[in-house]
């Protein structure tokens, strides 16, 4: 809050906007101010805040991270440190973490139409299709890590000779119900666990059928 009130009518020197105040005392020179009044932008100050967040140790941020991930995620069952990792180089402010991470304990009614993905070249057709593709491969995989899962994935994504979206994108749909998640298809699998993940797919499959 210090850093971006500072910025508000003043422009320092160079690229650089992240200061520590004594950093801020070096830096200021009055030939900085601006005449015009100054125009409070919400979006800036939390884009300045998102860099003083992934700036953090990650054990750091994950102390803070963690009481606002155990807002929405009851679960017993997951690693709410893992989820931390990939939250931090998403957020902007903590209060955003709730919303991000509410699929994990229930899916959330979603349309259907976000299966279709123009950059992932996904539509309903080939999307129910790669879930069908992807039910045994995951029904069949007894190693349920990140490795385990992303090369049962990516073995699959090379025997059909397609794209990775054409699989993933519709897997992290099944599986979230959003179109922005932390982590892709194979991270969130790995967070839920493999029942709940045959369950999702399952009922996607059902959903586009």
């Amino acid at each position: 809050m210090l850093n971006y009130i500072a910025l508000l009518g003043w422009a320092p020197k160079g690229e650089n906007e992240i200061y520590s105040l004594e950093e801020l005392v070096k830096e200021f020179d009055i030939h900085g101010l601006s005449k015009a009044p100054a125009i409070f932008d919400p979006l800036k100050m939390k884009a300045i805040n998102a860099k003083y967040i992934k700036a953090l140790a990650p054990e750091k941020f994950a102390e803070y991270a963690v009481p606002y991930i155990k807002q929405t995620v009851k679960r017993t069952d997951v690693d709410v440190e893992y989820i931390a990792s990939l939250l931090q180089a998403r957020t902007e402010v903590f209060t955003d973490i709730p919303e991000m991470v509410d699929f994990i304990d229930a899916m959330p009614e979603y349309d259907s139409e976000m299966y279709c993905h123009k950059k992932m070249k996904t539509n309903l057709e080939n999307s129910l299709q790669a879930l069908k593709d992807v039910l045994p491969v995951m029904e069949a995989l007894d190693n349920w890590t990140i490795d385990g899962i992303h090369d049962a994935l990516f073995g699959l994504i090379e025997k059909l000779g397609v794209k990775n979206g054409i699989i993933l994108w519709p897997l992290r749909v099944a599986l979230s119900g959003k179109q922005s998640t932390p982590g892709g298809g194979v991270e969130i699998a790995y967070i839920i666990g493999k029942q709940d993940t045959l369950d999702r797919i399952n009922k996607a499959i059902a959903k586009l059928s």
